[in-house]
């Protein structure tokens, strides 16, 4: 289990808010050089500007749904900035889809961007860091992936996937001595959350969310998952037996 250094040269998707933006600014202040990348330019440049050393952050605006792009992105990066040792594959997306408003065009587009998403960028990773056989990548998923919950079929559905190929992918990649982590948070205070409509358990701020994913990133671990509370109540429910599984998420349909 190789702990991890903060040097050289970070890749961060899905950076210019919340999470991502958080993990950009502690990595610039452990001395990376971060190349951030998001959709919305604007969000980048103030986050490059809001920056403080001994790091510097790289603006490189992306859709991470574009693989030629991401595969570009990914060729300047190492071209400007050097080698890529570090890559937090967080962009995400979130729409709530219910039974009795299925909407397939909200669906495909979570699945696009969360799931799809993270598959381009590992094509355009893995390549690299195979051949230099060193590295680490580190894919932002969910507590939602452990359990299918109302309201959430199509974002369960593609971090259930996230966790599910870096599961796959983790005994295969150790030959290379390239290092995976999966990042499983519970709900954070972030733009994407605040779009939600129902309660949330256990939430925390995005400080909170960085202080733990760089602990965890610095351990070394597989998995690192948080809130502690939120950790136990999705673990619990990934256990439990349909019937007794379905009676609870009844209850929460009653509830909407």
């Amino acid at each position: 289990m190789a702990r991890e250094t903060f040097t050289g040269t970070a890749w961060i998707t899905g950076a210019g808010t919340g999470i991502g933006r958080g993990i950009a600014l502690a990595l610039a202040a452990r001395g990376m050089t971060v190349a951030a990348s998001a959709r919305t330019e604007a969000d980048l440049l103030s986050l490059a500007a809001e920056a403080k050393g001994p790091g510097s952050i790289l603006p490189v605006r992306l859709d991470v749904t574009d693989e030629e792009a991401v595969r570009a992105a990914v060729a300047r990066i190492e071209a400007e900035a050097g080698p890529i040792t570090l890559a937090i594959i967080n962009a995400g997306t979130n729409s709530e889809v219910t039974a009795q408003k299925f909407d397939t065009g909200k669906f495909a587009s979570v699945m696009e961007i969360n799931l799809l998403g993270a598959v381009y960028c590992l094509g355009a990773l893995l390549p690299r860091l195979r051949q230099r056989r060193s590295g680490r990548i580190a894919l932002v998923a969910s507590v939602a992936g452990y359990r299918g919950l109302p309201t959430a079929a199509a974002y369960a559905a593609s971090k259930a996937g996230l966790i599910a190929m870096t599961e796959s992918l983790k005994p295969e990649l150790e030959g290379d001595n390239v290092e995976l982590t999966l990042i499983n948070p519970g709900f954070v205070d972030t733009p994407l959350t605040r779009r939600n409509t129902f309660p949330m358990p256990f939430l925390i701020d995005t400080d909170a969310a960085v202080r733990a994913i760089m602990r965890g990133l610095e351990r070394g671990r597989f998995e690192i998952v948080f809130p502690w509370q939120m950790t136990i109540l999705m673990k619990l429910l990934g256990v439990l037996p349909y019937r007794p599984f379905f009676a609870i998420t009844r209850r929460m349909v009653r509830r909407l």
